[in-house]
């Protein structure tokens, strides 16, 4: 799998930083930093706010959201049950 932005020292971050908690750069925990800039070397991802972006001269990367299993919408009759009530 191929990395995506630069890779962090996890040493001088803290744990919430390192959790994505935190803003990598700022601290910041609300609003939730949400640009995803960069791994650290277990490829967990660290993310800044959106103020601090800037700061990183890094294009952030974008988020991806896990696809959420759509059920098909249930019948609660069939077509025949519906037509012979009519």
């Amino acid at each position: 799998m191929a990395r995506s932005g630069p890779t962090f020292d996890p040493d001088g971050l803290t744990a919430a930083q390192r959790y994505g908690e935190a803003c990598v750069v700022c601290h910041k925990k609300w609003p939730r930093p949400r640009a995803h800039v960069g791994r650290l070397p277990d490829d967990s991802r660290v993310f800044a706010c959106d103020d601090c972006v800037p700061a990183l001269r890094i294009i952030p990367q974008p988020v991806r959201r896990r696809a959420t299993a759509r059920r098909p919408a249930r019948r609660t009759e069939s077509l025949e049950e519906s037509l012979t009530r009519a």
